[in-house]
């Protein structure tokens, strides 16, 4: 279940992280995952030792080829019961574009504005799915950043 935060939970292990990227202009950026065949949030698990800021920064190169802004805000978290764990996820301004590695399961990063990616989105998923939850609540800490 997603749960909008203004920081990262402390009560249970968090064992993933995601981002919403925004660019210089205000726009979005989702990745388009090879295997689930949809636009997603970039992130993944952390790594044994891996603390959340560099398990960001690693997943952000690997699936998108950003580099994004040390200064990111928390909009959400989800709670997996399975593992007693929760995936986070953060908006932050990109600081750079890399070239995007090939091999993981991504197949590159999409841009839009937000009104696109919800129309997007909504085709893909209906209106009801977290990924239009994530960018509502984006969308709205976007002034933070």
């Amino acid at each position: 279940m997603l749960k909008a935060i203004n920081e990262f939970p402390t009560d249970k292990k968090i064992a993933g992280v995601h981002s919403i990227p925004i660019t210089e202009d205000g726009s979005v950026i989702f990745v388009w995952d090879i295997n689930e065949k949809t636009l997603t949030t970039v992130g993944g698990r952390l790594e044994v030792n891996e603390d959340i800021d560099t398990a960001l920064d690693r997943e952000t190169v690997e699936e998108a080829g950003l580099i994004l802004d040390t200064y990111r805000i928390p909009i959400a978290s989800w709670y997996w019961e399975n593992t007693d764990t929760y995936t986070v996820f953060v908006i932050a301004r990109i600081k750079k574009y890399v070239p995007l590695p090939a091999g993981f399961e991504t197949s590159g990063r999409v841009v839009m504005n937000f009104e696109t990616a919800k129309q997007l989105i909504t085709r893909l998923e209906g209106s009801s799915s977290h990924r239009m939850e994530l960018l509502s609540l984006a969308e709205e800490k976007i002034k933070g950043i």
